[in-house]
């Protein structure tokens, strides 16, 4: 029996496995690679889509399918399975979002791709910036399983940090709209805060929690670690049977602590928690 055989690892994408430049330590991926080598099952648990990683799934030495649009939908070798999808008309939901805030910057984030509605030169900057791509979104066009739709802030400087600072009008305006759309659609839908200026918005029931215990069994793994930073990070942190939080992540003080994102916190889990866990030397 190898080392790490009864342990499956989820993980955060980004400021968890990424610092805040949005690059991924190499401790990190230098300890993922000494988990899974040893039996453990490793893999990223993310409000990302399939558009935003596609990059990045080459990068990451995950041995586990993915797990992507906050546990809407499982990725490997190219195909998404375990769909949830939202029960309401995607048109009539985003008009009238769009129509009551007309300052958020709104996307369709589909199996296929991103399609932004009404792009601003400043969302298009960030998204080029990120180098994620996207098409501008054409009324009543279907596009697919309705999965998730994201609702960004104004932009005020295109990196995605930018998203995680709000001041007290931000919050209150973010706050308005969660409970517009609560107001409406709560027996449908599940909100997240990805971020203070990100709303995340999926089917009922969906959550990082629940993807992660369903690809435990899947696996047949006995122990499920967790680690994250941020509100739409907590029902996985909550389900988990050891949740870790980077020690500058925003639920930081909710769970226990690891180094900050950027020093590798990550490999901080894999190095000195989850021996610990096992009774083993670290």
């Amino acid at each position: 029996m190898a080392l790490f055989d009864d342990v499956l690892l989820t993980v955060d994408y980004d400021r968890t496995l990424t610092g805040p430049d949005s690059s991924i330590p190499q401790r990190n991926l230098e300890a993922i690679g000494y988990f899974t080598e040893n039996g453990g099952a490793f893999t990223v648990n993310t409000g990302r889509s399939t558009t935003t990683m596609r990059d990045l799934f080459s990068i990451i030495p995950a041995n586990a399918p993915f797990l992507l649009y906050n546990g809407s939908a499982f990725y490997e070798n190219g195909t998404l399975s375990n769909l949830q999808i939202i029960d309401l008309p995607l048109w009539d939901t985003l008009r009238a979002v769009r129509e009551a805030f007309p300052e958020m910057n709104l996307e369709i984030q589909a199996c296929d791709g991103h399609y932004l509605l009404d792009p601003r030169d400043s969302f298009v900057a960030l998204y080029n910036k990120m180098k994620w791509r996207w098409e501008k979104a054409v009324e009543d066009q279907d596009y697919g399983p309705f999965l998730k739709f994201a609702a960004y802030g104004p932009v005020r400087k295109a990196v995605l940090g930018d998203m995680f600072t709000a001041d007290a009008e931000d919050v209150a305006r973010f706050d308005a709209m969660e409970q517009f759309i609560r107001d409406r659609w709560d027996d449908k839908v599940e909100i997240f805060r990805a971020a203070p200026r990100i709303m995340d918005v999926h089917a009922k029931g969906v959550s990082k929690g629940h993807a992660a215990r369903a690809l435990q069994a899947q696996l047949g793994k006995k122990i499920l670690v967790c680690v994250g930073d941020a509100e739409n990070d907590i029902s996985m942190l909550d389900e988990a049977d050891y949740a870790f939080c980077p020690a500058d992540g925003v639920v930081a003080h909710r769970y226990e602590n690891v180094c900050n994102c950027g020093d590798g916190a990550v490999a901080d889990v894999i190095y000195k928690k989850i021996p610990t866990i096992l009774g083993i030397q670290p």
